[in-house]
């Protein structure tokens, strides 16, 4: 029962800029969380805690410990990214649009507005005003739209709207706080996109600087004076061809270019500020000029993303129409221009080391990492375009499908939380996903009126069941022999069922006089039950009989049904907002339960009613059993999922799916000063379309079945479950909601729950029962106290010779406690012949209480045989790789 956030899946990326941390560890905002990729182990995770609105920028300190996220309402959270915590907090007054830690780890140079802030940076320790503002420089016209630091962390350069480079010098001195202006890198005819520092690799001085403009051109500007002084741009050097590009060469006022740009500054008096005696000269002091003017040529592509790698001194840029190019400065060498997509390359960074490249496309939801001297994808993955609407896990709980409006396809690795695969051969929306029994086919329905089937081994569409006519299917169910399919539909509200291994439609069940949205075969006999509109639930015998064996009327529109894993009980939830608990035996009606009050959500946007007062949505649309039937999962159009126990009829939980106000539904009560004349202001699309979507917000894309005449939501997603399922092993259970597929499983910190604890039953005893060479009474001793390292630990210190007779005195009570340990050590520990011992010498001994208490032991043996298999895939592998290798010796051996 103790579930906790895990993973995020379906979404690994929707805008904002990505980081990379240690060279391995690919940092993305995914909403108003953050997702952590490890390239190498090529498994992520999402981090539990939560922005108020969609993240829009994140920076990471160059140790890789701390993490700053700001968001759309310009609140930063400082994050420790080992721990998983956010430690402090902060609200900026104006938006921003870039943040960057300095190369010391000292300081945070934040774009907010037009206005460039420089903060302390915090550490661990609690403070009652962590964030320190050391510098406000208001220089630039325009808001900023690039922040760079030089390596000594003395220097910032920033790019503007105001088509303006700035460099800004941070003084350091305990002096008095002085004021020098900024040099300003003048010539762009568009807004600069990025800012970079270039160094002297041998002195890691500042030696250039690089602007680069959306109108895809590139500056090089250097000094003359100091010790360093680079190469002046040669007399007979001539700018490169620009077919259709208007001449750049004329300065503002139509005189030669030179003038400006060739700029020098003006000398600074000695009252505008005293230089540190161990920084030099500073730069500012230095005569700036223009070396060189590059031009992508990409017209009538824009440059929307851009890095720089100083010590390689190489540029990566993403374009707006999908094509990234690589370049060798200060030459200006393509290396490689590529097109990764249709749509605007929204973040494009390198990592430390220079040797992988980052791409995301936030339309697509794209996120790329390409390795450039190979050519090769070290991560590609990309989300659903649109909201999922169903899942479905394996038997084995190792893998998650998910369907959605996209009509897409998609199979996730659930403890990696990678995609391994997608199929995209439907043509309409993907409505009902089953795993069948074997665990290598999937079953998928969609509204283009085809039920799929779909090898997991050859990664293709092995059968497709189809009707006389076109029809919608909505739902979806298959026996447990796999022999027989059945499908209910949106239109004609029937039931087709199909033989599995020819294909042919056996049969149409008709009666349901309303969309047939709920269907399930019962766990243990042939009996299949449906949930309809038409506020009826009826059960067929597809094998026995003909037509229908029993209907049960309820009062209001049934939703969505499900089997307890037993088979003893069936749930159903109605349209008034109760769940009713039948006896599909007995033909009864058990009990029911309330819900109407639980699933209450927040108010809409466009709602004229409050949240307390208003009808709409309070219903559950999915139900899900656990593993033992002992509670129920259910969730609907609301930010809420329900836990309740089923035997006492009680709300045992409730997790919020989501805090983000970026989306409908979340806040119970509207801020009436956001009420115009004309509206809600945040209906109103006052939204600037000159910022280039992707990057200054995340985009969300919906796909609505709004009513003709119904006033759209402008792209504002209502928070919604779609789907609910838990794994069979019953340790975590996934919920498709509109953030995506959010997984929750328990939590893997121990929790000290004791049975039959006594003054004796303490660590020291079940030690000194070690050390006396008593196994038994070690073992018995820690079940007791259900310690998780000490259950292990006594595990581990049976030699082989005693394990059968060990196994055989363990009391039937502390079965699944064993069980659960044996599980979590074939996954973790080397001695894997020793616990398949473990395992075949408990089945031995305890064999007929295992199942007669299968009920209760079943989500432990479900991750005992999620283990093993595992283990199985991994030594087959293996053994045939060594198997291929040792015939290849063999054969050249004697040939020669």
């Amino acid at each position: 029962m103790n579930y906790r956030f895990q993973n995020l899946l379906g979404a690994p990326y929707r805008g904002g800029n990505a980081v990379v941390v240690n060279n391995t560890q690919l940092v993305s905002p995914v909403g108003n969380r953050v997702s952590v990729t490890d390239l190498l182990k090529s498994e992520t995770i999402t981090l539990p805690c939560q922005a108020s609105t969609n993240i829009r920028r994140i920076a990471a300190s160059p140790d890789g410990v701390f993490l700053l996220t700001v968001d759309e309402n310009n609140r930063c959270q400082f994050i420790n990214l080992p721990r998983r915590t956010v430690l402090h907090r902060l609200t900026f007054k104006h938006a921003v649009s870039d943040v960057k830690f300095s190369p010391n780890g000292h300081f945070i140079a934040v774009a907010a507005g037009k206005l460039l802030q420089i903060w302390r940076s915090p550490g661990f320790k609690k403070e009652f005003f962590p964030f320190e503002l050391i510098r406000t420089f208001a220089d630039c016209n325009d808001r900023i739209t690039s922040v760079d630091w030089s390596p000594k962390s003395d220097y910032v350069v920033v790019g503007s709207k105001d088509l303006a480079g700035r460099l800004f010098y941070l003084n350091k001195s305990k002096k008095k706080k002085s004021y020098a202006k900024p040099f300003l890198f003048l010539g762009h005819r568009d807004v600069i996109v990025g800012a970079f520092f270039g160094v002297d690799k041998k002195t890691n001085e500042v030696t250039k600087v690089y602007t680069l403009s959306r109108d895809g051109a590139i500056f090089t500007w250097g000094y003359s004076g100091g010790d360093a002084k680079p190469q002046k741009m040669e007399e007979g050097l001539s700018e490169p061809e620009s077919p259709g590009t208007p001449d750049q060469t004329l300065g503002m006022n139509g005189e030669d270019g030179t003038a400006v740009n060739l700029k020098k500054r003006k000398d600074i008096d000695a009252n505008d500020g005293e230089l540190d005696e161990e920084n030099g000269l500073l730069l500012l002091k230095e005569n700036w000029q223009l070396l060189k003017k590059d031009f992508f040529m990409q017209s009538p592509a824009k440059l929307i993303s851009c890095d720089y790698h100083r010590g390689l001194d190489m540029v990566v840029v993403g374009f707006s129409n999908g094509v990234f190019a690589l370049y060798q400065m200060p030459d200006f060498v393509c290396i490689h221009l590529l097109s990764i997509s249709r749509e605007k390359i929204t973040t494009a960074v390198f990592n430390d080391l220079g040797n992988w490249l980052t791409f995301g496309c936030a339309k697509l939801g794209q996120l790329l990492v390409w390795e450039w001297k190979s050519e090769s994808y070290i991560l590609k993955q990309q989300g659903h375009y649109f909201d999922v609407n169903c899942l479905a896990y394996s038997q084995d709980s190792q893998l998650l499908a998910t369907g959605a409006d996209d009509n897409k396809i998609k199979v996730w690795t659930a403890s990696s939380g990678f995609c391994f695969v997608t199929f995209s051969e439907h043509t309409n929306s993907v409505t009902a996903l089953h795993f069948m029994a074997s665990n290598h086919c999937l079953l998928s329905a969609s509204l283009d009126g085809t039920v799929r089937a779909w090898d997991l081994f050859r990664y293709r569409n092995f059968r497709t069941f189809v009707t006389p006519t076109p029809k919608q299917f909505v739902s979806l169910a298959a026996d447990h022999s796999g022999e027989v399919i059945c499908a209910g539909t949106l239109d004609s509200f029937e039931i087709f069922v199909w033989s599995m291994k020819t294909g042919r439609l056996l049969d149409v069940l008709s009666g349901h006089e309303g969309p047939v949205h709920g269907l399930m075969f019962s766990p243990t006999n042939s009996v299949l039950a449906s949930s309809s509109w038409d506020k009826t639930v009826r059960l067929w015998d597809i094998f026995e009989g003909k037509g229908g064996v029993e209907k049960f009327d309820h009062i209001h529109d049934v939703l969505t049904l499900v089997y307890r894993p037993d088979g003893k009980q069936l749930a159903c939830s109605t349209l008034d907002g109760q769940i009713h608990f039948w006896d599909p035996i007995e033909g009864l009606e058990m009990f029911t339960i309330e819900g109407r009050r639980d699933i209450a959500g927040g108010r809409l946007m466009t709602d004229r009613r409050s949240a307390a007062n208003s009808t709409a949505g309070k219903c559950f649309t999915t139900l899900c059993y656990s593993a033992d039937g002992s509670y129920i999962l259910a969730g609907g159009s609301s930010k809420f999922i329900c836990m309740y126990d089923v035997a006492d009829q009680v709300l045992l939980r409730r997790f919020q799916i989501t805090h983000n106000l970026s989306l409908d539904g979340v806040l119970d009560f509207l801020n009436s000063k956001n009420m115009t004349e004309a509206g809600p202001l945040d209906l109103i699309d006052d939204y600037d379309s000159d910022t280039e979507e992707g990057v200054g917000r995340q985009t969300r894309k919906k796909l609505a079945y709004d009513l003709p005449g119904s006033m759209p939501n402008h792209g504002r997603p209502i928070i919604r479950t779609k789907c609910l399922k838990i794994a069979p092993t019953g340790r975590s259970w996934a919920a498709a909601t509109t953030e995506g597929v959010l997984l929750y499983s328990m939590d893997e910190s121990f929790i000290f729950d004791p049975t039959d604890l006594d003054i004796d039953v303490t660590p020291e005893a079940v030690d000194a029962a070690l050390k006396d060479d008593q196994p038994k009474r070690a073992l018995i001793l820690s079940l007791r106290m259900n310690e998780d390292s000490l259950i292990k630990k006594c595990i581990v210190a049976v030699t082989p010779s005693d394990i059968p007779d060990v196994a055989s005195s363990v009391p039937i009570r502390y079965l699944q406690r064993l069980v659960e340990a044996l599980g979590d050590l074939l996954e973790k520990c080397p001695h894997l012949e020793f616990i398949l011992r473990w395992c075949q010498e408990l089945c031995k001994a305890h064999g007929h209480s295992i199942q007669q208490n299968s009920r209760n032991l079943l989500p432990a043996l479900k991750s005992l045989q999620k283990a093993i298999t595992r283990l199985h895939q991994d030594l087959a592998d293996t053994c045939s790789s060594n198997e291929y290798m040792l015939r290849y010796l063999c054969s050249t051996s004697n040939a020669r």
